[in-house]
């Protein structure tokens, strides 16, 4: 048995994914007002952390970062993923609310959060990207789509 107060599940909350770019915060707001104010929101961004690879090398070469400058990448890119989390919660009012900065590949990291939520929704943007650039470059919108364990929000680019 859970202690009073431990466990919160929130049926209502919507992730708001984010990549910083103003085409993504336009899909943010174009999302938010299909759903209404009654959701409870908590906004993502996936970054890229440096590969590690880069400290150990590949067998025939060396790595070319020490493990001091991995670290600062590391650090680095949480804390442009923090950046683009305030920004985005300072553009559509909802500062102080929940946020993740997740690292890996945005997609899967998307969908494996809303699962562990129980998001009811997903609002995500898509760049427009056309059928074979989109399959040569692959697609967070259209992964998350395909593999979200709840109902996604897509609003184009415009």
């Amino acid at each position: 048995m859970w202690p009073v107060g431990t466990l919160r599940i929130v049926t209502s909350l919507v992730l708001l994914s984010a990549d910083g770019s103003p085409r993504s915060l336009a899909a943010l707001r174009s999302g938010l007002s299909l759903l209404g104010s009654q959701v409870e929101t908590a906004v993502v961004t996936v970054v890229q952390e440096p590969d590690l690879m880069a400290v150990t090398g590949t067998g025939f070469a060396s790595g070319v970062l020490s493990s001091e400058e991995f670290d600062r990448e590391v650090s680095a890119a949480h804390q442009a993923g923090a950046d683009v989390v305030a920004e985005v919660q300072r553009e559509l009012g909802l500062e102080g609310g929940p946020s993740y900065v997740l690292a890996g590949q945005p997609g899967p990291a998307i969908c494996e959060l809303a699962s562990a939520l129980g998001a009811a929704a997903i609002v995500i943007g898509s760049r427009g990207h056309g059928g074979l650039r989109r399959a040569v470059l692959g697609s967070v919108s259209d992964h998350v789509v395909r593999h979200a364990p709840c109902t996604v929000v897509v609003t184009g680019p415009e």
